[in-house]
């Protein structure tokens, strides 16, 4: 009979079946925009991508520069881009998600004090399997009008 001990260090090491979401995960280009001084809110911004060999699920977000942070998209409602909360994101196995403006992205809503362009928030970004990822987003003036994000 194998003993427990060895059997669970076992499952372990073979082939990343306990893998925890956060360790198969990359953030790429991570960035706060830039918002208004008096503005309430501001959005942030990424390219997560997920090189493990199952799908994962970002399912909260957190951060110290605001009292509420939100996973948000927009979505075309009769003509009307509206913003929207969404329970989760998720990233497909191998796969990405762009957060970018007019699409997914995270909210951090009632900022606890103004923003100044080349601060840094760091973002926690927490999984489904209860797992987590600190990301570093730097403040940044918005991307010209026609530029995206590199994927």
């Amino acid at each position: 009979m194998r003993h427990p001990v060895f059997f669970a260090a076992g499952l372990l090491f073979s082939g990343g079946l306990l893998a925890a979401a956060a360790d198969q995960v990359e953030v790429h280009q991570p960035y706060v925009r830039l918002a208004p001084p008096n503005a309430p809110a501001a959005g942030a911004f990424m390219v997560i991508r997920n090189t493990g060999g199952k799908d994962v699920k970002i399912v909260k977000a957190d951060n110290p520069a605001s009292r509420l942070t939100e996973l948000h998209t927009h979505l075309n409602e009769a003509g009307v881009m509206k913003m929207r909360q969404v329970p989760g994101i998720e990233i497909k196995a191998g796969g990405e998600a762009l957060l970018q403006p007019g699409g997914l992205h995270i909210m951090l809503i009632d900022l606890k004090a103004p923003m100044k362009e080349g601060d840094s928030v760091p973002i926690t970004l927490g999984f489904d399997d209860g797992s987590s990822k600190q990301v570093d987003a730097k403040v940044m003036r918005p991307l010209p009008t026609g530029m995206r994000m590199q994927h």
